[in-house]
């Protein structure tokens, strides 16, 4: 008789732990509903099987994604962070440091500034990794402070030549050997590294532009000098997706800027106990107080009161931003404003308009000077400040350098990186106009208004107070981004799969968000539509119009809103010495 078929093995039962694990593979991953805490992030795919003409693309070619859920920040294709990291020097960059104790020697050698910023503020300087780009009169100061200050190491990234032009102002070249024809910062390298052998300096002789956004992972502070206004905003994209502080200067003759985005920055003031007790509290739009603590010495009684300072982007604060409540509500404080603002601004849209260069002729002159006028009055300045005299002696300025205002600024920002690494002193906030016609160094905090500020300045105090970074603790990301404390808000710009609202933010199962009535999800790279096909406007022309980004305009335009009108941020502007 036949025997009847064997069944057919049956697969062995996978492990209870596995069997969960599977099933969850295809559910939406679950986040708490502020944002906060551990969470599983979709993973970056794996490089090698991308596209390579998509790899091999390097920062300003990328296509652009404006996303209100990205703080108005221009944000480049999410693929670029799958790029491999890569430092000066070749090597994967490593998480910043935690500070080393200061040596005997070390405490002999800096004995002076330890009497003033303290040994563990030292200790934070000497592990701090610093990335300066472009080497001219104003990086030699700035180089020259924080090596003599004996930062941890200092990369100079530069791939221009010395010209005839870099002699006069530049004086880490007066001792090179024929210098010109030479790297600009590997000709300055070596007295720049006899300055303090303590120091590591190393050089990158490629252009800024080459570098992929995880290229600025690998440092503490990032310090862009004399660059147009789009690279300034693509480097502090970078510096943002990485978590890193970033500082933008330039000078121009007697003229100069000095701008900070620290995006969240904690420091302790020490001092004696007042008669009022200090209880943590929101002090401003952007500064709050969120910790003290109290103690005895000897007779006194002594308070370390921890403040928290947030920071607007260079996209934001360059143009869109207008003047803080207590200038736009004095007179005499707006005709105080030096009109150096007005003219910085006009120079960068009319570098952007002309591909980087300066007027030169006749024409150039008269669109400046309407671009100038349009940028004074949209700050709410008095139109007599800026004067025709003054319009000349800026234009005449542009592309020159001086030494004596390289030295103020420069001065200014290597000592405000100081004091951001040593966390003992209120930073910048966030934006300082050098005018050299008048000897005023002031500084202006300039941050969006109305919604667009609200979004850019979202960490208040009526918020759980959080580390830096916006997230309960580091979240890696993929092969890209290896290594990298990633903040989730930045998957705003990603593509939205199922289970993730317009905003960014991941919906846990079970939950339902609303939608905005006929939008369609947009594709990566692509610009949103309506459900009529019509595209909808940008985050710019948006916030121009005085609506919410992301939707369509009503069937009547609605007037653009007063540029002037702005609420108080920080204590009024601080005078340098000079």
């Amino acid at each position: 008789m036949d025997q009847p078929p064997a069944p057919a093995p049956q697969p062995a039962e996978a492990p209870v732990e596995q069997q969960q694990n599977s099933q969850n593979t295809g559910a939406t991953p679950q986040i708490a509903p502020n944002g906060l805490g551990p969470m599983d992030l979709p993973q970056i795919p794996n490089p090698n099987l991308m596209d390579p003409e998509a790899m091999a693309a390097i920062l300003p070619t990328q296509p652009f994604i404006p996303d209100p859920s990205m703080m108005a920040i221009p944000m480049p294709d999410p693929q670029m962070m799958a790029m491999p990291l890569m430092m000066a020097n070749g090597n994967t960059p490593a998480t910043p440091a935690q500070p080393k104790e200061i040596s005997a020697d070390d405490i002999a050698l800096y004995d002076r500034q330890i009497r003033l910023w303290g040994v563990a503020a030292q200790a934070k300087i000497q592990s701090a990794n610093v990335l300066l780009i472009t080497m001219r009169a104003l990086a030699n100061e700035i180089a020259k402070n924080l090596v003599l200050a004996g930062i941890g190491s200092l990369t100079i990234l530069d791939d221009t030549v010395v010209t005839e032009a870099d002699l006069g102002a530049q004086f880490f070249l007066s001792g090179v050997e024929n210098p010109i024809g030479q790297n600009r910062a590997a000709a300055a390298h070596p007295a720049i590294q006899k300055l303090n052998p303590r120091v590591q300096v190393h050089i990158d002789a490629d252009g800024v532009k080459s570098k992929g956004p995880s290229y600025f992972a690998g440092f503490d502070v990032v310090i862009a000098t004399d660059l147009d206004s789009d690279s300034f905003n693509l480097i502090n994209t970078a510096t943002r997706l990485n978590g890193r502080k970033f500082y933008g200067a330039s000078t121009h003759g007697m003229y100069g800027f000095l701008f900070s985005d620290l995006i969240e920055h904690d420091y302790v003031i020490e001092r004696e106990v007042g008669n009022i007790a200090t209880q943590p509290k929101q002090e401003t739009r952007t500064r709050s107080i969120i910790d003290v603590k109290t103690r005895k010495e000897g007779t006194k009684n002594m308070e370390s009161v921890t403040k928290r300072e947030l920071f607007s982007t260079w996209f934001l604060a360059s143009d869109m931003a207008g003047l803080p409540e207590e200038y736009t509500k004095s007179k005499r404080r707006l005709k105080s404003v030096t009109p150096a603002l007005s003219c910085l601004r006009a120079l960068w849209e009319f570098m952007q308009a002309k591909g980087g260069q300066v007027p030169s002729n006749r024409e150039d002159l008269k669109m400046f000077t309407q671009i100038a006028t349009q940028k004074h009055k949209a700050l709410g300045l008095p139109s007599e400040t800026l004067s025709s005299e003054f319009l000349r002696s800026f234009l005449q300025n542009l592309g020159s350098e001086i030494a004596p205002v390289s030295a103020i600024l420069g001065g200014q920002l290597a000592q405000d990186v100081i004091n951001v690494l040593g966390q003992k002193e209120q930073p910048i906030q966030n934006m300082i106009i050098l005018d050299g016609s008048s000897m005023e160094s002031l500084m202006y905090p300039l941050h969006p208004e109305g919604a667009l500020g609200a979004l850019q300045l979202s960490l208040t105090s009526n918020e759980p107070l959080i580390p830096n970074g916006g997230a309960g603790g580091d979240v890696m990301m993929g092969v890209g981004m290896d290594g990298i404390p990633f903040d989730p808000t930045a998957m705003a710009a990603m593509p939205i799969p199922d289970g993730f609202p317009m905003g960014g933010a991941m919906i846990p199962p079970g939950i339902s968000m609303p939608i905005i009535p006929g939008q369609i999800v947009p594709v990566l790279g692509q610009q949103p539509t309506n459900g009529t096909g019509e595209q909808l406007p940008t985050a710019d022309a948006s916030v121009a119009a005085g609506r919410p980004t992301g939707t369509a305009p009503p069937s009547q335009p609605s007037a653009a809103p007063n540029a002037s009108s702005t609420q108080g941020e920080t204590e009024p502007a601080k005078e340098s010495s000079t």
